[in-house]
């Protein structure tokens, strides 16, 4: 029996069948670093395919885990926003390594708009960018809904984690005993499992006519997590950056009560603040909660939640623990 040998389409030769322009809109310096590339038909002005090339081993990991997730993706009902997601067009090759080549999808980035000017200064603008996120979560979440999980088992992993990564840290004692307190307060919540993205941000989601018409990077998506967590992080990455425009130590446009320098500020703002920009956090928040049957008063438990997720999880070593240091912040008794 003669064996039949499976070779991988290099990138090159993907760019020279595509035959048009070839741009490279974004490289990447986190450990997991990846140059992405758009490749554009004769005469296109819209790309037809996106190419995600690996830098590192850790890089490589990355995209060969986002094909899979992206694969299993595609043999799930996921209802009207199945074209919302790319497809995989091939595994290329390039230097040696997998290239993830999937399908182009049309919109603008949300980031985009997010950072034009005094956009979340308005609070029509953050509330059509907020509904507009809920609506493609809701969705999706919609139509893959699985078994229970229990909410505080989420708490239970991230303290575990944190615990490995953070345990030379002095305040590390004070942090696993609130992470206690807080799975305490979500102990008995429960809601079905579902489809989760798990990096839901501004910076991922492609809008159109004010909808969601695409969502990229699929590599940190799971088939059967909380709702909980898509729906936390996209708060708490939409208020991160409020302060991105403003001087250190002036007020921030819009924002009674916020300014900026200190990390995390927005993020506390939108948590503990009373002008009209916390409401619509808290109410998407909330609003998200009570799909599953949640209780809306439990936002702020979902919310550090996340934080403490994102400190155990990221690859990055200073964004983890910048995002312990707020989880500080914001838990009862922390400082302001």
């Amino acid at each position: 029996m003669t064996g039949t040998v499976t070779t991988r389409p290099t990138l090159a030769g993907m760019i020279d069948d595509t035959g048009g322009r070839v741009v490279c809109l974004a490289l990447s310096k986190d450990p997991n670093a990846k140059v992405t590339i758009l490749l554009f038909g004769p005469g296109q002005h819209v790309p037809r395919y996106v190419a995600k090339v690996p830098t590192t081993d850790a890089a490589e990991r990355s995209v060969l885990g986002e094909a899979a997730r992206l694969a299993d993706l595609s043999h799930r009902d996921i209802g009207p926003i199945e074209g919302t997601v790319p497809r995989i067009v091939a595994i290329a090759e390039h230097n040696d390594r997998p290239v993830l080549v999937t399908t182009a999808l049309p919109g603008r980035m949300m980031l985009a708009a997010y950072h034009s000017w005094r956009h979340t200064a308005h609070p029509a603008s953050v509330r059509a960018d907020l509904d507009a996120a809920g609506q493609w979560l809701a969705e999706l979440q919609d139509h893959t809904q699985g078994p229970e999980c229990a909410l505080a088992s989420t708490v239970d992993e991230a303290a575990a984690v944190i615990n490995r990564r953070f345990g030379h840290d002095p305040g590390i004692t004070g942090d696993l005993r609130q992470l206690a307190d807080l799975r305490d307060r979500l102990a008995g919540l429960s809601a079905p499992q579902v489809v989760m993205h798990g990096d839901f941000w501004p910076g991922n989601l492609l809008l159109a006519g004010g909808r969601v018409c695409g969502v990229i990077d699929w590599e940190c998506a799971r088939l059967d997590g909380p709702p909980t967590r898509d729906l936390a992080r996209f708060a708490i990455a939409y208020s991160l950056y409020l302060d991105r425009h403003t001087r250190r130590g002036r007020p921030v446009a819009g924002h009674r009560g916020l300014r900026a320098g200190q990390w995390g500020a927005g993020v506390q703002y939108a948590a503990d603040g009373t002008s009209w920009y916390p409401r619509l956090v808290q109410s998407f928040l909330s609003r998200g909660l009570r799909r599953f049957g949640l209780p809306a008063a439990s936002w702020r438990d979902v919310l550090l939640t996340e934080i403490a997720c994102i400190a155990a999880e990221a690859d990055h070593p200073r964004f983890a623990r910048d995002h312990l240091h707020l989880l500080r912040r914001l838990q009862p008794g922390g400082k302001r």
